[in-house]
């Protein structure tokens, strides 16, 4: 079988959500791959899949202003079409992306951030209905506090690992990060989860005992 597209992949991985996606990878043995839960949408609604784009940085007081904007700016005019930001900042006092990046990412096909660290400018990003993940909030940019090291390559993020190519998918329950190795195979067996899981739904709700849809069905 042909493996799919960049962009159907991110379609098809949209349509799961990272449950049944974290209890594949279980399967595999792949058990750490869910990022710290203080990670969280913006709000409830916001759900993001596409392929990593790992930004890293840390916190500088020092820092040239105008070179670190233009080294953030760079880093956000490289990200490719389908792709998720996920940051590590090693920070916990700035905001790390805001409505003008926002829109940049969007008008270049990106589709959603993840933030091991701040964002500000919220009211005018969820105007902007474009899916962002952080742990914090505040009105204080970056540009004089932080420092951009690197982008595109790899990081650690939420406590996983984060590599360009991995997927990344989120929702309300949190996020997950599936290694480039294995994309398309977890892909292929989450949606034959989620189509089990939907069979055991309407078996439960037509009275079958949980007990016994777990017989049949082998999930639960």
């Amino acid at each position: 079988m042909t493996d799919p597209s960049l962009g159907e992949l991110c379609d098809r991985y949209e349509q799961l959500y990272p449950g049944a996606v974290v209890d594949v990878l279980d399967d595999r043995g792949l058990a750490d791959q869910t990022l710290s839960p203080e990670i969280a949408p913006l709000q409830d609604g916001m759900t993001t899949a596409g392929v990593a784009y790992p930004v890293e940085g840390r916190p500088n007081r020092s820092v040239d202003p105008d070179e670190n904007m233009r080294n953030i700016l760079q880093m956000l005019g490289d990200a490719p079409e389908h792709a998720v930001l996920a940051y590590q900042t090693n920070d916990d006092r700035a905001a790390h992306l805001g409505e003008l990046s926002v829109v940049s990412l969007k008008a270049q096909g990106a589709r959603g951030a993840v933030i091991d660290g701040g964002v500000r400018d919220v009211a005018y990003i969820l105007g902007e209905d474009f899916p962002v993940f952080s742990r914090y909030r505040t009105p204080a940019d970056a540009v004089p506090r932080w420092e951009i090291l690197d982008w595109g390559d790899e990081a650690v993020v939420g406590g996983v690992s984060v590599s360009a190519g991995d997927v990344i998918l989120g929702d309300v329950d949190g996020v997950v990060v599936v290694p480039e190795s294995v994309r398309v195979s977890v892909l292929e067996a989450a949606e034959e989860l989620a189509d089990t899981e939907n069979e055991v739904r309407e078996a439960v709700r037509d009275g079958t005992a949980p007990i016994d849809a777990y017989d049949e069905y082998g999930v639960f």
